[in-house]
């Protein structure tokens, strides 16, 4: 895959794809299209019973898109749970040109003024297309997930796609649908329009924890 661009980049957003390298020193980069889709239903999000205590003590100070590039770098760093990941040079700059034209954002979790936690991804009109999380504190990347889908919620998003399903997004309610039902509920996603920069005060955020459900 050679002489990829932005543009290019949310024309295959747009039809179902994404990119992704074999491992982070893998130069060369494939399109995805699973047959099987991950995704997080916005209205029936899970909290886990302990993380809506930790999540109410704000033991985190959350921000968006004050440090997207160092989020994409910490997520493509090997940790304890991954010992590689697909994140090389070429993802990283992509997705930083993407930021830089407003396409891509980042929730992150700092604590003592350090990013210990955050995720981001890439949104097109009511899609956000979820990249990839990290944690070097315990829960912060669950804490983000969290203010990422009251962000999207309050700001009109109908779809987050999480690309796949892993036993950390189960637990918040993601399901697998089948490529044609993706496309479909891609498609009515890309005609609406929504808004990442609507900021969550206290009210609003556990206004949202109560709205979901909770798990054990």
């Amino acid at each position: 895959m050679v002489g990829l661009s932005p543009d290019i980049l949310l024309r295959a957003y747009a039809v179902g794809l994404f990119p992704m390298a074999e491992h982070q020193d893998d130069p060369t980069l494939y399109w995805i299209d699973p047959e099987k889709r991950g995704i997080m239903p916005l209205d029936r999000f899970r909290i886990p019973r302990r993380l809506r205590k930790t999540v109410r003590q704000h033991c985190f100070e959350i921000k968006c898109d004050t440090a997207f590039e160092n989020v994409v770098r910490l997520c493509a760093e090997p940790a304890e749970d991954r010992k590689e990941t697909w994140i090389n040079a070429e993802i990283i700059k992509l997705y930083v040109d993407l930021f830089e034209i407003g396409r891509a954002h980042s929730v992150e979790c700092w604590l003592d003024h350090q990013l210990v936690g955050g995720l981001y991804g890439v949104a097109l009109g009511s899609a956000f297309f979820g990249e990839s999380m990290f944690s070097r504190v315990t829960d912060a990347s669950k804490v983000a997930l969290v203010h990422l889908v009251a962000r999207l919620k309050k700001g009109g998003f109908t779809l987050l796609d999480t690309q796949f399903v892993t036993s950390h997004l189960n637990q918040f309610g993601a399901v697998e649908i089948h490529r044609t039902g993706y496309r479909q509920l891609l498609s009515s996603a890309l005609d609406k329009n929504a808004n990442f920069y609507g900021e969550l005060d206290g009210a609003e955020l556990e206004s949202f924890i109560q709205s979901t459900t909770q798990t054990s």
